[in-house]
């Protein structure tokens, strides 16, 4: 078990129900404490009701026209989150995307499918305080 994952809690904005379950499976089973919000409607009350939340994972497309970058302006508009790492994990072009992802104050990008394996061991990282870049 990666210690680094025990007890973290971690915040995930998914729409797609799979992708979410696999992502909550896999961090689960290392000891994270997980919890999600599917469209973002509802997000900031969720997180509200989570805190302290040690990560939050944030896919970047959504099918009602919002996107991940709107999404994250809305949870760094209220201060108590301001500081709190955001991590985007998306099937969208990482070339294109990286930058702007950096851009907006993001600390790492995981491109979906994830890894059974990688993907763990990238959440330990960014929790250990180190950015992610993985394409």
């Amino acid at each position: 078990m990666l210690d680094e994952l025990k007890y973290k809690r971690i915040f995930i904005i998914e729409d797609n129900l799979g992708n979410r379950a696999i992502m909550q499976l896999l961090l689960e089973q290392r000891g994270a404490i997980v919890s999600f919000e599917r469209w973002g409607i509802d997000m900031i009350a969720r997180l509200a009701k989570f805190k302290p939340v040690d990560l939050i994972l944030l896919d970047l497309m959504f099918p009602s026209g919002v996107t991940g970058y709107d999404i994250c302006d809305t949870i760094r508009s209220h201060n108590e989150y301001i500081n709190i790492p955001i991590v985007a994990v998306s099937a969208s072009e990482p070339a294109v995307s990286i930058p702007k992802v950096k851009a907006k104050g993001f600390q790492g990008f995981i491109t979906k499918p994830i890894s059974f394996d990688e993907f763990p061991k990238q959440i330990g990282q960014l929790l250990a305080g180190y950015e992610v870049w993985e394409t």
